[in-house]
């Protein structure tokens, strides 16, 4: 019997059809056999950090479950990011979509090219707010307390709002029963 991991995965887009990249990118990785969607947050639109000169981005949380390895789902989740033409000109600049790890299990990885759990998540509201709809009880790892009590306790949630509610009725998301 195939173990099943859960993971949380941060998806952005300030370019073109934002919603219909993040709502593509759900899409896409929902078709690998090896990847469940379990729970979609709401749409949130966000100012951008970092290089602020750019797009409003448009900001959702996943929760899903895979036998995937954190590597190998870093892979899938970087074939899915090329399909949909994301480009990495410059850092923290406008894109068709990221997809980020924020959370896999409890487990913390620092290698070259992944870092979980996330080093920023917990300094981004665009990042905790979408995530703690959807896991608010969950305990960040090393942590004692949990990930609402962390956005309780963020200073700075200017700069992201609800711009849509959704339950992703349309996306065609599979269970593993």
């Amino acid at each position: 019997m195939e173990q099943f991991n859960t993971a949380y995965l941060s998806i952005g887009s300030n370019m073109g059809d934002r919603e219909g990249l993040l709502k593509k990118s759900i899409e896409l990785l929902n078709q690998y056999p090896d990847i469940f969607i379990e729970k979609v947050s709401s749409i949130y639109e966000t100012d951008p950090v970092g290089f602020t000169e750019q797009p409003l981005f448009l900001n959702v949380a996943i929760k899903l479950k895979t036998s995937l390895s954190p590597q190998a789902l870093l892979s899938k989740m970087h074939e899915v990011e090329d399909h949909l033409d994301r480009k990495r000109v410059q850092k923290w600049g406008p894109r068709t979509i990221d997809l980020d790890i924020l959370l896999y299990n409890s487990v913390s990885i620092q290698t070259e090219d992944l870092e979980i759990p996330h080093p920023r998540m917990l300094e981004r509201a665009f990042v905790l707010i979408p995530l703690s709809e959807i896991a608010p009880d969950n305990i960040y790892p090393d942590q004692t307390i949990s990930l609402h009590q962390v956005l309780c306790e963020q200073r700075d949630k200017e700069g992201v709002r609800i711009w849509k509610k959704t339950e992703w009725e349309d996306a065609s998301v599979h269970s593993e029963n």
